[in-house]
């Protein structure tokens, strides 16, 4: 049954690992740990939130909707096993190396995923979301651009550093898909649960804000942030972050507030014009750099993920769409872990091994509450019967 339908085995792994990893790093950081890995401890523990927890999320996610957008088979059973196996081998390797192969699997597998799908988005003609193969592609090699930074000693230093670009852009990829995934769900859910909630979704603003996602990690990557005045940049991201303010409010998420399950989408997702604008503050100020990437992958990944996880596990096994004291309780952790993380650094600067810790814990019994609430769920049948 774990390997009926992609949701099941990489939305059970990937809390799981991220519980681990987090449990790891912060032994490393309070110096109880000095482990001999490829990558240095901290490039490891940015690398394995990214392209670990986010990818086998966003992995599960996509074999699983791809279904519903097709109307045909996806990755199951001896398939699936292999994807699962393949990202597991790669979390491996990235812990004990070697470096090389490590980088080679763990590169391929956002490329290998996104031909799974293509094969079935290509024969259902679904050009609606033929987008997300060439993103898993970009994904991946942005991917292995990380670990080629270290294998080829181009770690350099500092914000324009090749790893941190490479970070950035998978930040910011992962913040694209976030933002065209979250505009076709947040709304739709809220109209569907909320009588008489109609969201109000203006084409320009649509086409603006996704527009301007887009072209923030290719500027990263094209190294924009260097040859673009400060001020430009500056207001790109403010632009962006206000694009996304008024593209959340026309959502009317204040109208959710009734239902926690639903509630936690738009919450989520309102980290993602915070991130914009701490990131612009970043440019006067890079020590707030940490706390901008922070503000996007444990307020909006980590937190959209896990809110998505819980609503698409619960409606794909045949369950009521409803926040119970498991959901409830994982995501308030999450959210405090990312007002610690966050806040806390801006409020008293002097205390961050205090934030960086009291977050890292909140983060894992988010994670660990998740897995152990979801166990019996991702693990046995539909409830209904039906299959899947």
């Amino acid at each position: 049954m774990l390997l009926a339908l992609g949701f099941r085995p990489f939305y059970l792994a990937a809390p799981l690992f991220a519980a681990g990893a987090l449990s790891a790093w912060l032994l490393v950081y309070h110096g109880v740990w000095q482990p001999h890995m490829p990558l240095p401890p901290v490039a490891w523990h940015a690398h394995e939130m990214l392209f670990g927890f986010a990818a086998a999320v966003i992995a599960g996610f996509l074999l699983t909707a791809a279904r519903n957008w097709t109307g045909r088979e996806t990755a199951s059973g001896a398939l699936l096993l292999a994807l699962v196996l393949l990202w597991l081998t790669a979390r491996v390797l990235n812990l004990v190396g070697p470096g090389p192969l490590g980088a080679l699997v763990d590169a391929a597998f956002l490329p290998v995923c996104a031909l799974v799908l293509a094969i079935p988005l290509w024969r259902a003609r679904n050009r609606r979301n033929y987008f997300v193969v060439p993103l898993l592609i970009a994904l991946g090699l942005v991917n292995l651009l990380h670990h080629g930074a270290y294998l080829a000693g181009w770690s350099g230093s500092g914000g324009n550093a090749l790893p941190t670009v490479a970070v950035n852009v998978a930040a910011g990829l992962i913040a694209l898909l976030m933002t065209v995934i979250g505009g076709r769900v947040i709304p739709a859910f809220s109209a569907n649960a909320i009588p008489g909630l109609r969201p109000r979704v203006r084409p320009w603003v649509e086409y603006s804000v996704v527009g301007l996602m887009l072209l923030l990690p290719v500027l990263d990557l094209a190294g924009g942030w260097l040859f673009l005045p400060g001020g430009t940049l500056v207001a790109l991201l403010v632009l962006a972050a206000s694009l996304q303010l008024v593209r959340l409010a026309g959502w009317q998420p204040w109208r959710t507030r009734g239902n926690a399950l639903l509630a936690m989408l738009p919450l989520a997702y309102a980290w993602i014009p915070l991130y914009l604008l701490l990131r612009a503050a970043a440019l006067e100020n890079p020590a707030m750099a940490s706390v901008a990437l922070h503000a996007l992958v444990v307020g909006a990944m980590a937190s959209l993920m896990l809110a998505m996880m819980t609503r698409s596990a619960l409606g794909h096994t045949g369950r009521a769409l409803r926040a119970g004291s498991v959901e409830l309780a994982c995501f308030a952790a999450i959210q405090a872990a990312a007002l610690v993380r966050v806040g806390g650094p801006l409020l008293v600067p002097g205390a961050h091994a205090l934030w960086i810790t009291l977050s890292g814990v909140l983060a894992v019994v988010a994670f660990a509450i998740f897995a152990a609430g979801y166990w019996p769920i991702l693990t046995r049948p539909r409830i209904d019967g039906r299959p899947g």
